[in-house]
């Protein structure tokens, strides 16, 4: 069984009529008003508004996929910013987002940390005293086993990496879930069944599952992983390490809504996590974080046709089995110092989306 895969869905730009105003080759094909070049049709869009065309990937910050819908240029989405819908499609930040208040109480209310002393001292000076946890300790025999996150000691600091996830949140309309959500209308938690894995799924070995539980009762309490959510020019919403993490430890598990992948063949979103590849196919699972997610939403692809690209990676994504369900777990894969930029892999081992265009 591979790592897990990210499911993306492309649509070719259209032909434009001859009264568009794009710009055209001898033989009437739409060239990128970017680099100039008529290449990788399948990647380039044309504006609903002036009708030229750019590339996915000359676009700042790049676009993950060609959307569905209707797409604004950066400049047409200014004049049409009264639709809400184009605004949406448009998906082009070019200046910094809205930063979340960095109040304690609309940071806990956010994210509904648990109220009470364990939470109060989450969020107390640790007065110098390192905190000892016995799950840190690697074990010294042959199997190795998954990490749980290290937090900041500064509650301060702690307060501004989940800041800077709710600041991500905001901006792209979703709410903070850290569970996979079944909603009214798409699959039920009954088809989460690992048993039906196409080949079978790994179970999570028991002291792993611990360790994902108390990462889980961590974030509950406001112990929060040392991660900030930072906003690139070229790159949009990205991650980085806020202290040195080491290798095996648990960043974080893939969240949002579980949908029937057959529901979402078409879909707009560009993040949809591959949670059960079913034998039968239309039982295959998705995790849709559009509207409920948490920090792995923001993590980036590496593009995996290059060889820097490749050195760039840090994180596996891999699928499990935890108590006869389906999760996907995003663990570190080497030592990542504080400041490093994570990255992953999108396509694991099944190279299904082309991240060629990837910084």
């Amino acid at each position: 069984m591979g790592p897990a895969t990210q499911q993306r869905h492309r649509t070719r730009a259209r032909r434009p009529a001859a009264k568009r105003r794009s710009t055209v080759d001898d033989d009437g094909d739409v060239l990128c008003e970017a680099c100039g070049s008529g290449d990788d049709a399948d990647e380039l869009l044309l504006c609903d508004g002036c009708d030229r065309g750019v590339h996915i990937f000359c676009l700042r910050p790049i676009l993950p996929r060609v959307p569905a819908g209707d797409w604004f240029c950066p400049s047409c989405a200014v004049t049409t910013s009264t639709s809400a819908k184009s605004a949406a499609a448009s998906a082009v930040q070019t200046k910094m987002p809205k930063q979340f208040p960095l109040i304690q109480t609309k940071i806990v209310d956010f994210f509904k940390i648990q109220r009470g002393p364990a939470a109060a001292a989450a969020f107390e000076p640790s007065e110098g005293k390192k905190r000892k946890r016995k799950a840190l300790v690697v074990s010294k025999k042959k199997k190795r086993k998954l990490l749980p996150f290290n937090p900041s000691e500064d509650p301060v600091r702690r307060l501004t990496q989940m800041a800077s996830l709710a600041t991500a949140l905001t901006a792209t309309g979703a709410v903070f879930s850290n569970d996979l959500t079944y909603v009214p209308g798409m699959a039920p938690r009954s088809a989460n069944s690992a048993a039906l894995e196409a080949g079978g799924m790994q179970v999570l070995p028991r002291e792993d599952v611990e360790t994902l539980s108390l990462c889980k009762r961590m974030m509950e309490r406001g112990e929060w992983p040392p991660l900030l959510v930072v906003f690139d020019p070229v790159e949009g919403f990205t991650v980085e390490a806020d202290r040195f993490i080491k290798d095996l430890t648990i960043i974080t598990e893939y969240v949002g809504d579980v949908d029937y992948l057959r529901n979402r063949e078409h879909d707009d979103g560009d993040s949809m996590m591959t949670l059960l590849s079913a034998s039968p196919p239309s039982k295959s699972l998705v995790v849709c974080p559009d509207k409920r997610s948490n920090i792995a939403r923001y993590i980036n692809g590496i593009n995996n046709h290059t060889q820097e690209g490749r050195k760039k990676q840090n994180l596996k994504c891999v699928r499990y089995a935890v108590d006869g369900e389906c999760r996907v777990l995003l663990v570190a894969n080497r030592d990542i110092s504080k400041g490093e930029r994570l990255y992953y892999d999108y396509n694991g081992s099944e190279h299904e989306y082309p991240t060629h265009h990837f910084v």
